[in-house]
């Protein structure tokens, strides 16, 4: 939490800040050791997100979107959001270039320099794996470090049991609960708000990175630490 000081008559106020705009997300590849992230085509990876994404309809049991009836009216849908800046669409691919599930950045507001992780969506091979993890390390960091973000938000539905838990493995920290707040598929959902600061990414960073060495998995692939526990110690 920011802490206040005092303005010339003697009120709090908040601390001064650079109030210089962060950069809108652009046309880039982010690349790890398991993943790589590039704007989203739907010309060329729809294919193989329909293949992930095809016959799992509860992947999309949160989302606004989906399921779709069959290929063509899931490559319509993939088209208009290529085609959108916010959200800015990402896929998710592995070393191979083969494209596993999407994530956006949203509610870009480069003067408040605030962005939004979401409308993640993970075909059920990526579910689990360091790849998927690693995915969110690059957005992060991306975030962050190029672009120049101060505060990186998560929402969920607050009945989301597994986003929730996601957000904090990951770093973020849970601010409340917004009550009805939207009206989704004719339901009406609950928003759990999480943050993650500029001033906290790097202990966050610090805490990706000993996960994702290759040090921490074993020959089967399985972890010896988990996430949580490395961030405690970091």
């Amino acid at each position: 939490m920011s802490v206040p000081v005092q303005n010339d008559d003697r009120r709090s106020v908040g601390p001064p800040v650079d109030s210089k705009p962060a950069l809108p997300p652009g046309k880039v590849a982010l690349a790890g050791r398991y993943a790589v992230l590039e704007r989203l085509n739907a010309a060329r990876h729809g294919p193989a997100l329909w293949d992930a994404f095809n016959g799992r309809e509860d992947i999309w049991t949160y989302s606004s979107q989906g399921p779709f009836a069959d290929a063509a009216a899931f490559n319509a849908w993939l088209a208009q959001r290529a085609a959108l800046e916010d959200p800015f669409y990402f896929t998710i691919q592995d070393r191979n270039g083969r494209a596993l599930g999407v994530a956006t950045f949203m509610e870009i507001r480069p003067t408040m320099r605030v962005i939004e992780v979401g409308h993640i969506v993970y075909g059920p091979s990526l579910q689990r794996t360091p790849l998927a993890t690693e995915a969110q390390f690059l957005l992060a960091r991306y975030a962050f470090e190029t672009l120049g973000y101060r505060r990186y938000e998560w929402k969920c539905d607050a009945l989301n049991a597994a986003s929730r838990r996601a957000a904090e493995r990951f770093g973020f920290t849970f601010e409340g609960v917004f009550r009805q707040h939207m009206i989704l598929k004719g339901r009406s959902r609950d928003t759990a708000w999480f943050s993650m600061l500029d001033s906290e990414w790097p202990r966050a960073k610090a805490a990706f990175e000993r996960w994702l060495a290759p040090a921490n998995f074993d020959a089967e692939g399985r972890q010896r630490q988990r996430l949580l526990d490395i961030r405690k110690a970091v």
